[in-house]
């Protein structure tokens, strides 16, 4: 069985101290593959280093909403240079967080529509970050999202109409660990409409440990299992059968080789 843990933090404490093991213990659970997400342009250059390690570990550079007030058109640049990277495989993660606003909102729009364009201009795609923003989040994709390769939501909790909403804009979907939680069921819900080939599945680590693991308080990679299990469940699956169809989803929309033409 292959899985892909599409949106984790490697780079994070912590996961970054003991990476070997983190990764080791992955594989053994049978997510062999890996997308370590920055979240600011220096997370994002050591993720890139962290990806040039080791073979199936990918990343994706970009900005969160919690730093765009620190974003210039120096640290712009500095992403687009990153970006040129043969491991580097999307721009994120970057969109609109309202529910903390660490940055100002007139920052995070700035930031997010100018992500959007690096994007674009790169021909990669992104990885959305949308907290009490989804609305914001969609007029924004609607305004600069024009000739995206493709875009997902990550760590998605919208409701069912939200959900149709995304998936009319030809998006994706990426659930977390969080939908196995007992007060999930709008996320439930919402797995249930969407379409295998539209749909991923992260850790989001080291955060959100799924059930039945949730006392363990740091999460890695090799807990995803857990998610693929519920969800095939959920799904009605035999879990082989729907870890190939998402895997396959998620080396469509990032652009992953087969293992054995990993250039590491």
């Amino acid at each position: 069985m292959e899985l892909i843990d599409t949106h984790c933090h490697l780079t994070f404490e912590p996961l970054d101290a003991e990476v070997d093991a983190v990764l080791e213990r992955s594989r053994a659970a049978g997510v062999t593959s890996w997308i370590t997400v920055g979240t600011n342009l220096q997370d994002s250059i050591k993720a890139a280093e962290f990806a040039g390690r080791f073979g199936n570990l990918y990343t994706a550079v970009g900005v969160h909403p919690h730093d765009a007030k620190d974003v210039t058109a120096d640290t712009l640049a500095e992403l687009r240079r990153l970006a040129e990277d043969v491991k580097v495989v999307a721009i994120g993660e970057t969109g609109l967080d309202f529910h903390y606003n660490f940055s100002k909102q007139p920052d995070q729009l700035r930031v997010f529509a100018a992500q959007l364009k690096l994007a674009r201009e790169l021909n990669l795609p992104v990885v959305i970050h949308s907290r009490n923003a989804f609305d914001e989040t969609m007029e924004v994709l609607e305004q600069h999202g024009s000739g995206l390769r493709g875009v997902v939501f990550h760590c998605f909790s919208g409701s069912p109409e939200q959900t149709q909403r995304v998936l009319e804009r030809g998006y994706y979907i990426s659930f977390t660990g969080v939908v196995t939680f007992k007060n999930a069921e709008r996320a439930r819900q919402a797995a249930k409409l969407i379409p295998l080939e539209r749909l991923m599945i992260e850790t989001d680590c080291p955060y959100m440990s799924p059930e039945p693991m949730r006392k363990q308080k740091v999460n890695e990679p090799a807990l995803m299992i857990h998610t693929a299990k519920f969800l095939a469940e959920l799904k009605g699956m035999d879990l082989a059968e729907f870890a190939a169809a998402v895997t396959a989803t998620s080396k469509v929309f990032f652009g992953l080789p087969s293992p054995a033409n990993d250039p590491l």
